[in-house]
């Protein structure tokens, strides 16, 4: 692993020596222990509340490196042994909330929004602790409460009334596989099978990428049928409101392409008892749209011509934590900082080169400029400015890439590299 892993590792475990696959069992249930919190705040100030805790049959995470994370997110979440105080898990994801921060809104009024963040059920007590985390790497919010697992008050989930579910990929090695849920959004019942195949379509298509095809015997996917009573998404700009099984809708923030839903808890209600851990929602419309949130969700269209590229493009995101390459101007975040390293893989400002690609350059000189879509080789690695949503500042490691351009049906070397080393991060 290069540096960004074992820095991360090194500031986060705090030294914490690294629990093995073998402790599993020493450590957790075979049971998945759901923690609903709610974020909130505006740009001056934000909180974390814990809303409420449940239990759902099995656990389909990580079952080694624990107390690991192999890239950083806007949010960590970790337990600690209550007695000793030892840490026994460490997750990383990013939220809603925190993009909306980035916005005008977040200076006008406070907002609230919902978290849901699932950990393997400890055997014992455990001190749980939620930071929040702004572009500076900085802690903004921070909860750190006591869980029981004998707790009376922690619901059970998922033991009846399971989801209908459809196994569409199988790995090797099923219990050391990566969990994925695809999930009903805008299908009524009478559509399931239109939901099943389009399902089909999305998995053929996301195993068409490397290197996600070489690595497919790694992940177990599932088709989830959660009906909805209206066919499609809420379209707020078109005054359309339907009532679907997550709840999705375009207009996100204002941008009508941004396809997402701030019900959560409802999202993991509908899952409930079925093997997940990664969720894509499968949104019944031929409209643009979709969103990509690291180890939270992505959402996109299924019946548009671009249904996979997007689907492939989001999962970036959602799974591996990569930024977007691209950059237009008048939509950059108000407050990205250019002193910093971002921890995303595929983008950089220069502050911590090294823990990037640098060593996948060509030669020692960076490579400066301004790429063209049609005039420069999509695996020419170097230093490309505008990334981010940035323009000027940020880098880029290609011209073009997925997460710049789905013209570009392929990953660069760079995202290629973080993909297949998060893949051996959760199954090796």
């Amino acid at each position: 692993m290069r540096k960004i892993f074992g820095l991360l590792v090194l500031l986060l475990a705090l030294n914490t020596a690294t629990i093995s696959a073998q402790d599993f069992d020493k450590y957790f249930c075979d049971s998945t222990l759901r923690i609903d919190y709610i974020l909130s705040g505006d740009v001056h100030r934000q909180a974390i509340s814990l809303e409420g805790m449940s239990r759902m049959p099995g656990w389909y995470g990580k079952r080694q490196h624990f107390t690991e994370i192999p890239v950083h997110g806007a949010a960590t979440i970790d337990m600690r042994n209550a007695a000793n105080g030892e840490l026994i898990y460490l997750h990383t994801f990013s939220t809603l909330f925190q993009e909306w921060l980035d916005l005008d809104d977040a200076h006008l009024a406070p907002k609230a929004f919902e978290c849901v963040e699932l950990l393997p059920m400890p055997r014992d007590s455990v001190m749980v602790t939620v930071n929040l985390y702004n572009h500076r790497h900085e802690v903004t919010a921070t909860i750190k409460h006591k869980v029981y697992p004998t707790d009376r008050t922690i619901v059970h989930k998922g033991e009846t009334d399971v989801p209908q579910y459809v196994t569409l990929n199988q790995a090797t090695h099923p219990e050391r596989g990566i969990n994925i849920a695809m999930v009903a959004e805008g299908y009524t019942q009478e559509q399931m099978d239109d939901f099943i195949n389009d399902c089909k379509k999305g998995v053929e298509g996301l195993f068409s990428f490397e290197p996600f095809k070489s690595m497919r015997d790694r992940f177990n996917v599932i088709a989830v049928l959660t009906p909805s009573r209206d066919s499609g998404p809420s379209i707020p700009s078109e005054d359309v409101w339907h009532n679907t099984a997550i709840g999705s809708s375009f207009d996100t923030f204002g941008i009508p392409r941004y396809l997402t839903t701030l019900r959560i808890k409802q999202m993991h209600d509908a899952l409930a008892g079925t093997p997940y851990e990664h969720i894509i929602v499968m949104v019944n419309t031929d409209r643009y749209g979709g969103g990509g949130i690291y180890n939270t969700l992505n959402l996109l269209m299924t019946k548009h011509k671009l249904f996979i590229e997007v689907l492939v493009h989001e999962f970036g995101h959602s799974f591996v934590s990569l930024a977007d390459e691209y950059a237009y101007e008048g939509e950059e975040p108000n407050d990205f900082p250019l002193d910093v390293e971002p921890w995303s893989h595929n983008i950089t400002t220069l502050v911590d080169f090294g823990s990037k690609w640098k060593d996948l350059m060509p030669t020692d000189k960076a490579i400066i400029s301004i790429a063209d879509d049609k005039n420069y080789d999509t695996q020419t690695i170097g230093l490309y400015e505008g990334a981010g949503c940035v323009l000027k500042g940020v880098y880029r490691p290609t011209p073009n890439c997925m997460m710049k351009t789905l013209k570009v049906p392929k990953f660069c070397p760079v995202c290629t590299r973080a993909i297949q080393e998060l893949i051996d991060f959760y199954t090796k």
